[in-house]
């Protein structure tokens, strides 16, 4: 094939495969109403059953459900009829997914479902197929045509199936008031769950690790302190133990243009007052958003009854734990 041509079946490929979307969506109605309700009132699990490519399309289906809100898994039909149907309980909700709807081993199933009351939602191509008949709802997953020339690999179908799928699991997120939050519960791992979960508490530095010193310490002991920290500053406290003051390395350099020998000074003649502060309840990414907008690298945690200092949080940290 000229480079040409392979553009252009690829473009042809896309559209098919659109086309059949975009007939799914025109032909939504009553049945897909029926469907989220039967989901969203579901007291167990959503079961997603299939076999061969449709198998691979429920894991994705049963994937985005569990990890927007409604819990569900996969069973392939063919190891739930050599014991995996274990898993499947009273109260269960069933999603078959077969474009033919005639798929041996899924048709193998059903007096299992049946016999525990359970509720199947069908998505097919094909409404006059048994699997088709058995289910309590069934949605059109039909397309007019196969993405593949030769009519056999499923492509089109499979795709529409997949954005079916989709269309429930978003819906159901909005019926169900699914918030960031939850979302980052299941996902602790990933950016967004990092953002949404990890607090300042869980970051900064505490006892020991933080850099304070009192408002009379010579600069060369607060020096000390900034250096054998290692994080480029040094709180200062009054004599309640409050923070008064911080002092940077931004700090130093100005102090020593100004007097040449900061050696002579104390902590309070060199530090900067009132210094940005943040609470050990706030999230992770909150503290970046502070430090972007006053263009430092370290927030003291203050305690917020009496104002003493319990931690010190570094822009280094977060970005290690992956918030940012």
């Amino acid at each position: 094939m000229r480079k040409l041509d392979i553009l252009q079946r690829a473009r042809e490929v896309l559209n098919i495969e659109a086309r059949g979307i975009t007939i799914l969506g025109e032909r939504l109605d009553g049945s897909f109403l029926r469907a989220v309700e039967l989901l969203h009132d579901c007291q167990g699990k959503v079961v997603v059953t299939g076999m061969g490519k449709s198998g691979i399309v429920c894991r994705k289906i049963a994937a985005t459900l569990a990890s927007t809100g409604t819990p569900s898994f996969f069973l392939h039909a063919g190891e739930g009829i050599h014991g995996d149907l274990g898993m499947v309980m009273k109260g269960d909700v069933i999603l078959a997914l077969s474009n033919s709807g005639e798929t041996e081993e899924i048709l193998k199933l059903l007096p299992h479902f049946k016999l525990n009351g359970l509720k199947l939602i069908v998505m097919t191509g094909k409404l006059d197929s048994t699997l088709a008949k058995a289910g309590d709802v069934v949605l059109d997953a039909g397309v007019t045509e196969e993405a593949c020339p030769l009519g056999l690999a499923p492509t089109a179908s499979t795709t529409a199936a997949l954005a079916l799928g989709d269309a429930l699991a978003v819906v159901l997120l909005e019926k169900k008031d699914f918030k960031e939050q939850d979302f980052a519960r299941r996902h602790p791992g990933g950016i967004l769950g990092r953002k949404l979960i990890l607090r300042v508490e869980d970051l900064m530095k505490k006892g020991d690790e933080i850099p304070l010193v009192q408002e009379d310490t010579p600069m060369k002991e607060a020096l000390f302190e900034i250096t054998s920290k290692r994080l480029g500053v040094t709180g200062v406290v009054d004599g309640e133990g409050r923070l008064v003051g911080a002092i940077t390395d931004g700090d130093l350099r100005r102090g020593l243009e100004k007097t040449g020998d900061i050696f002579r000074l104390q902590a309070a003649d060199l530090m900067t007052r009132g210094p940005k502060s943040i609470s050990a309840e706030m999230l992770a990414a909150e503290a970046v958003a502070v430090m972007e907008r006053f263009s430092i690298t370290s927030l003291f945690v203050l305690d917020q009854r009496d104002q003493n200092p319990i931690g010190v949080i570094h822009l280094h940290d977060i970005i290690k734990a992956g918030v940012v």
